[in-house]
């Protein structure tokens, strides 16, 4: 009987088994499927970018995805075009520009306000994150007034100023060089190190991740800005690629075919930035998982 009892229990330890297994299994697919189905929901704006660009204008509101007759004149008529190439050189001069703007006072007033001992330090971050409640809208006003005093309408500064430095990327910063351990602060300074020597050789390789993401988040949101480089600027020399498009759109009766044609090149620039730096991001996430 003690044999017969063993046999089941260890029937129904292996059922329980392989119930349990068969519910994580069915979990699992679950949670695949459901990424499967975001992933489509994600890409399909690309996918249907890159048809449109490919298609004759009579097949434009056809609703295949797959062009019935697939051509590149569409990226040929944009690329001869020769405002094409002013405008995505200006959208890549201010992208590039106000990138690099960000990645260097963001992360030096970050450092500053998170390893620098002062009177009134918690305030200043305060009043810091406090712009970030205001919206951008309330600010076009005092940005144009002070382009217009300052003669800074209609060129490539006007449309810079106002996103040279960010609240977001000074908290981002800030944070992130919290994780630095001071131990390695005191040690640079009893080196002989000044602070800016800290700062650029010691905190700053500690914290890739941190200026990656930033790098990515700034040049996406300036190679995408519309409202702002419409509004300070005038004549087409000066306009940014999202601008340039649209009035291109306008002249050609909106001619969806070209506009994506010039949306689908413009991408190029942002997943070149995205290659770049997404392995920084990778490998924080790894070293910090390592450390944790």
């Amino acid at each position: 009987m003690a044999a017969v009892d063993d046999i089941r229990a260890s029937s129904d330890t292996l059922f329980e088994s392989r119930a349990a297994r068969r519910k994580a299994n069915m979990g699992q697919y679950i949670r695949w499927s459901l990424l499967f189905l975001g992933g489509i929901m994600m890409v399909m704006p690309i996918v249907y970018m890159l048809s449109t660009s490919l298609k004759w204008p009579h097949e434009i509101y056809d609703v295949s995805l797959i062009p019935k007759e697939p051509h590149l004149e569409n990226y040929t008529f944009v690329l001869e075009d020769g405002r094409f190439y002013g405008w995505f050189i200006n959208s890549l001069i201010i992208a590039t520009i106000t990138t690099i703007s960000n990645v260097l006072f963001d992360s030096l007033v970050g450092y500053t306000l998170c390893k620098f001992r002062f009177p009134g330090r918690y305030i200043i971050f305060i009043a810091i994150l406090s712009t970030l409640m205001i919206p951008t809208e309330m600010l076009v006003i005092p940005w144009y007034l002070m382009s217009q005093s300052f003669g800074w309408l209609d060129t490539h500064w006007g449309i810079m100023f106002p996103g040279l430095m960010t609240a977001f990327g000074t908290f981002l910063m800030k944070q992130f060089f919290e994780t630095v351990p001071d131990d390695f602060i005191e040690a640079a300074r009893i080196d002989g190190l000044n602070e800016l020597q800290i700062w650029w050789t010691v905190a700053m390789p500690l914290v890739r991740p941190a200026l990656a993401a930033l790098a990515i988040f700034v040049f996406l949101g300036n190679w995408t800005a519309f409202i702002w480089p419409l509004i300070v600027t005038n004549s087409w020399d000066m306009y940014t690629l999202p601008v340039g498009l649209s009035t291109f759109a306008d002249e050609a009766d909106v001619a969806w075919e070209l506009v994506m044609t010039g949306a689908a090149i413009s991408t190029i620039p942002t997943l070149v930035v995205f290659l770049i730096f997404q392995r920084f991001i990778i490998r924080g996430v790894v070293m910090a998982g390592l450390k944790g």
